[in-house]
């Protein structure tokens, strides 16, 4: 076949392939057309050619609808295998003066971590694991190896002790859990004290108050004139009533008094210090007697002199008149 023939069905019938590439992606072609210096117009193309490539990048949105952020990384966790103090077990304590104090502190998860005792009165140094480093021998430091508590031990505590002390472990930053020392003295009052009068045949009733005691007295005994009060003895009509609490009340009751029942009575709880009384039992007195406390007689006794000395100078002031008349 002649070659110019060819080059003309070349001419006539194009690759096809190529044509329908042509046809199917036509290349983009932006042509910019020259106005002198139009600024506005190239800064348009710019941001719409920015916008263009904000869209290819940005995720798909439905129209509508708003874009929810990405939510925070979440906190981080506490090491569940960290020491920390159990404070159901580690709390505030009042002691009795003079009677030995515990603190303790209960500590879990210690590992290799050793717990200290602080006074914070003057930030003083009382114990290091089961090591004393103070010269007060009333303080020492008590552990169980198999217990998580460790104690500060206070012996004979004393007002001056009350105050806030430190449990310390040797975490970084170390680990401190605060317990407040109070230290009390229970009070004993006798209602009447400290003398009564009683008409004979009433009843000797005697009513003990403890106070300021951080737990209820074990037992409360009666003496009368240093004797334990028996209550079953061939007298009879003896009896008390004891109701404990934070303020414990104990009423000693003798029926039909007798002279022989006067005399000192003591109220001795088992916490606090002994409180008494003297009671008389009168057999006719005057009232007037048992409302002042038989003191008066007393009373007269104090002012016969007093009264010996004013006559005295009246007499002596008269007799002067007397002899410059």
């Amino acid at each position: 076949m002649p070659a110019v023939w060819l080059r003309r069905c070349a001419q006539r019938e194009p690759n096809t392939k190529q044509q329908q590439l042509n046809t199917a992606a036509p290349p983009l072609q932006v042509t910019v057309p020259d106005h002198g210096h139009d600024h506005g117009h190239d800064h348009g193309l710019r941001r719409a050619s920015e916008a263009a490539a904000t869209a290819s990048t940005s995720p798909m949105t439905t129209p509508g609808t708003t874009t929810v952020p990405a939510p925070p990384p979440p906190p981080t966790t506490v090491d569940p295998h960290a020491p920390y103090v159990d404070r159901a077990h580690s709390k505030n304590v009042t002691a009795l003066l003079g009677k030995t104090a515990y603190l303790n502190c209960r500590v879990k998860n210690l590992g290799n971590k050793t717990v200290s005792w602080v006074r914070h009165r003057d930030i003083h140094l009382l114990t290091v694991a089961r090591y004393t480093y103070t010269n007060d021998q009333r303080f020492r430091a008590t552990h169980n190896a198999m217990s998580d508590d460790w104690m500060l031990q206070l012996k004979y505590p004393q007002h001056r002790d009350a105050g806030v002390y430190e449990c310390q472990v040797s975490t970084t930053p170390h680990l401190s859990h605060f317990i407040h020392l109070s230290v009390v003295e229970p009070k004993t009052e006798i209602i009447g004290a400290p003398e009564l009068f009683i008409d004979r045949g009433s009843t000797i009733n005697l009513t003990c108050i403890i106070l300021y005691s951080p737990e209820p007295p074990a037992y409360v005994f009666w003496n009368h004139n240093d004797s334990i009060i028996s209550y079953e003895s061939p007298r009879g009509g003896v009896e008390v009533q004891t109701a404990r609490g934070d303020t414990t009340t104990s009423v000693l009751l003798i029926r039909k008094a007798k002279p022989s029942d006067s005399g000192q009575y003591k109220c001795n709880p088992s916490n606090a210090q002994s409180q008494q009384v003297h009671v008389n039992v009168l057999n006719g007195e005057l009232p007037a007697a048992m409302q002042h406390g038989g003191q008066g007689h007393h009373q007269t006794s104090h002012l016969a002199p007093l009264l010996v000395t004013a006559l005295t100078a009246l007499l002596w002031h008269s007799r002067s008149t007397v002899q410059v008349s």
